[in-house]
């Protein structure tokens, strides 16, 4: 099969829409995870994956116009907010990491059950969105290894 611009744009095309659907996947996996498979790690490698295909399909510029985050920032808001989450135990005299929940009436929802696992999970899929993407970003960057 011959190429020609019109592949390049079909791949643009269906690759965005693999990246909704990655994102939208990622976030089922992160709130499924707490009773089923899933969670804050599996929801976080998914989004990043989802991220890594940005940078495959666009060149790193536009790329970086796109996710305008600082993954390293992204890493360390993730590690503050579980560590935070997980010192919630002994301000309470508990161990660390002790989940609490409850049940509360939210307008629009009902009753609705709280816990300290959504946000510790919500930290962790921060660090590794952060970590695979500082990775990534970092080695696809250096250009001294590429350049002959």
């Amino acid at each position: 099969m011959k190429y020609s611009r019109s592949h390049d744009v079909m791949q643009r095309v269906l690759i965005t829409i693999t990246i909704y659907f990655l994102v939208a996947f990622s976030f089922y996996l992160f709130f499924a995870g707490h009773n089923n498979p899933g969670g804050g790690f599996i929801g976080g490698l998914m989004t990043a994956s989802a991220f890594i295909l940005i940078y495959l399909i666009f060149d790193r510029r536009v790329a970086n116009r796109i996710i305008r985050f600082s993954f390293p920032g992204i890493l360390a808001t993730g590690l503050f907010v579980s560590l935070f989450v997980g010192l919630i135990g002994p301000v309470f005299g508990d161990e660390m990491f002790t989940q609490y929940f409850d049940y509360f009436d939210l307008p629009f929802f009902g009753e609705v059950e709280l816990t300290t696992a959504v946000p510790f999970d919500f930290g962790i899929y921060l660090v590794v969105v952060g970590m695979a993407m500082a990775a990534t970003v970092t080695i696809a960057e250096d250009e001294s290894k590429w350049k002959s």
